[in-house]
């Protein structure tokens, strides 16, 4: 498969020095050779004036050009990438964004490379820039930033109208240099603050296993959906099929914010029958009939007779909620923690003309149910908040309602 047609599970961009693919659905394309027609839009060469009249964009392309102070500082590539930006912005999509030559070099090579940064995956709620998930062991981690935490100005400069990708471009540099973000954060009576964070080349684990109740319980912690993720994967299962004393799991899915939806159906693979659905992508209404396309478990199921709770957070996020709306829709296994991010949307990246580029979002994601995922989230069957003082004394009330919920569970 090549990288005009794969797809991820895109969700944010990762500002560390991995690029998760997020949100659940990402497609490099090309542009249609054939252009698609335009309804209803007449005027489209200059000076045809009628009722949706496309000459007001000429009209204020000569004004500017005429009246402005500084003509020879104009730019007409930069006008018309300007142009072209504010159109898609009118879709009213935060993950539906046109690039630039320039951005759009950055974004590919984010998306399949690596660089430096904070080591926090941001997002957008409400058209407000947010923190979805700081990334284990990183600045942002070490910083205390937190899901929800929402990012007022990047060095001073408002983040308002902004777009991730334009914030992430802001965020990131060079190794060892610094980035202000001015926060506020994500509880009640809070106020702004400045955190200076230094860049950083950021190594994201992906799981972590450890033993909990008298070694009953398995407690495994799952960070991102990365290429590498089922072969870790397969090690922590293999390990809790070796362990004798284990007797059931609390799946951890807070503060990971996705990545490639192949290897969430992958690893729902261990959970599942041979079969299942695991998610479904909705395209939408077209002549009056939606389009889908099912996505269902391939694997043996190796993990499926143990008990199990999940946890999940606001930096729950595109593959992990397809994962937890998959097992409770399934198994009827419940989730324990905050309401998850809400992002269940498909990007295609369509390459344009000049090398300038294109991401639409051209389908959503649905659990088993029929539930969409996109904005709504995934609300938790035990609602069960941290606090601030929580995080000063290291304590950690939504694990220990998990090993509560399992515990009642493994003694039935």
């Amino acid at each position: 498969m090549t990288d005009k047609n794969k797809k991820y599970t895109y969700l944010a961009i990762v500002v560390a020095i991995i690029a998760t693919a997020f949100g659940a659905g990402f497609v490099f394309g090309a542009v249609e050779k054939l252009p698609r027609p335009i309804q209803g839009i007449i005027n489209q060469k200059f000076g045809q004036p009628e009722k949706f009249d496309f000459g007001i964009f000429w009209d204020a392309w000569n004004e500017l050009h005429n009246k402005y102070v500084d003509k020879n500082k104009l730019s007409d590539a930069d006008l018309l990438y300007g142009a072209i930006s504010g159109m898609v912005k009118g879709a009213g999509d935060p993950y539906t964004v046109f690039f630039p030559p320039a951005e759009s070099k950055s974004f590919k090579q984010d998306v399949g490379g690596s660089f430096g940064g904070i080591g926090a995956e941001i997002g957008k709620k409400k058209d407000v820039l947010v923190i979805i998930a700081p990334l284990e062991d990183t600045p942002a981690k070490r910083a205390g930033l937190a899901a929800g935490d929402k990012i007022l100005k990047i060095n001073g400069a408002t983040t308002e109208n902004l777009s991730v990708e334009e914030a992430v471009s802001k965020i990131r540099g060079e190794t060892g240099t610094k980035v202000t973000l001015t926060i506020l954060k994500n509880i009640d009576g809070a106020k702004m603050k400045d955190i200076t964070l230094e860049r950083a080349v950021i190594k994201v684990p992906i799981t972590k296993l450890e033993a909990l109740k008298d070694n009953s319980m398995a407690h495994l912690s799952f960070y991102s959906f990365t290429a590498t993720a089922p072969f870790e994967f397969q090690q922590s299962a293999v390990s809790i099929l070796s362990t004798t004393g284990y007797k059931g799991i609390i799946l951890d899915l807070r503060n990971n914010p996705g990545g490639y939806l192949e290897v969430a159906v992958d690893i729902a693979g261990w959970f599942f029958n041979t079969g299942d659905l695991v998610a479904i992508e909705d395209f939408g209404s077209d002549n009056g009939q939606n389009k889908t396309t099912e996505f269902r478990a391939g694997g043996l199921g190796a993990l499926k007779n143990y008990p199990m709770v999940v946890l999940v957070n606001q930096g729950t996020a595109s593959a992990a909620e397809i994962l937890a709306g998959a097992l409770r829709d399934n198994r009827g296994i419940k989730l324990i923690g905050e309401k998850t991010f809400g992002k269940g949307s498909v990007q295609e990246l369509i390459t344009l003309k000049n090398d300038s580029s294109i991401k639409v979002t051209v389908a959503k994601w649905l659990t088993p149910k029929k539930y969409s995922i996109s904005e709504s989230g995934l609300e938790p069957d035990y609602n069960v908040a941290i606090t601030e003082d929580d995080i000063v004394k290291g304590k950690d009330p939504q694990l220990d309602k998990a090993v509560e919920v399992l515990g009642k569970m493994l003694n039935q």
